[in-house]
């Protein structure tokens, strides 16, 4: 297995070449053999698609557990992994550090901290200052490592039901003077503000995709300046849905030809054998 430095300096590599790169997101060691199996370069953890494997909503699953969870995944996996910290898991900007720190010490490199707290219809945002001050002190201690963890800082307008580009650029503007590795502003749909976002930075900016109703490609996205495409919880709710209808067969016909598009037994022992 590679150390933790060499992934940490794979990572970030990863973020200054003139291209966007995938970084898909597992939720258990299994899916992240996978993906890497299948060839992808970098991991990013969801918190939602994490809850939902535990029964849990997004935003239920406590800082122990998600410690917990990032270091398994971290260990099951020789890419480099990067852990979706929530808020924190703390108002406390000093906690929100010590989140970073416990997520280098689970074998992560990098990290991201959102100005959102509160989940479902209590979704809030943190306000400027106390926003800037916890990105700032969550960066202080990721670059206080001896090793280069990548820090995600996240505006989260948009999730929260504020649609406001321009507040949405101010903020990113000021995680970065805070000491931001990479900015982020999940839920922008529309490829001008997308193209707004870039243009107003000098950090690498990751978009996600995933979201019903947002068809944008890689190519798009790394012609406009987009370094980092993640998918959040898509890929666990493309599964979970998968499930469902599954299920909903049996208990509602009694029929099972949802068999037929399953992957096989024998392709899967053979990808989590070699």
């Amino acid at each position: 297995m590679k150390s933790q430095a060499e992934k940490g300096k794979e990572f970030r590599a990863l973020h200054e070449r003139d291209h966007a790169f995938i970084i898909p997101n597992p939720w258990d060691p299994g899916t992240a053999t996978l993906l890497e199996k299948l060839g992808f370069e970098a991991l990013a953890t969801t918190s939602a698609g994490y809850a939902f494997s535990a029964g849990k909503q997004d935003g239920a699953v406590t800082r122990d557990e998600m410690i917990a969870h990032v270091s398994e995944l971290a260990a099951a996996t020789d890419l480099p992994v990067s852990a979706d910290l929530e808020n924190g898991y703390s108002d406390d900007p000093k906690v929100a550090a010590e989140t970073i720190l416990l997520a280098a010490e689970a074998g992560c490199a990098g990290g991201s901290i959102e100005d959102m707290y509160g989940r479902n219809d209590q979704r809030l945002i943190y306000d400027h200052e106390s926003a800037v001050e916890r990105v700032s002190a969550a960066a202080e201690a990721a670059h206080s490592l001896d090793f280069p963890f990548t820090l995600t800082a996240r505006c989260e307008n948009y999730l929260a039901g504020r649609p406001d580009l321009h507040d949405t650029i101010k903020r990113l503007q000021a995680y970065q003077e805070a000491g931001a590795d990479v900015l982020y502003a999940p839920g922008l749909a529309n490829i001008d503000d997308i193209i707004a976002v870039v243009t107003s930075v000098d950090r690498p900016v990751n978009v996600v995709m995933g979201l019903q109703g947002v068809q944008l490609s890689l190519a798009q996205l790394s012609a406009i300046g987009v370094k980092r495409v993640s998918v959040g919880s898509a890929l666990s709710r493309a599964a979970l849905g998968a499930f469902m209808r599954a299920a909903s067969e049996m208990h509602d016909h009694g029929t099972f030809t949802f068999a037929n598009d399953a992957i096989s037994f024998r392709d899967l022992m053979e990808k989590f054998g070699s």
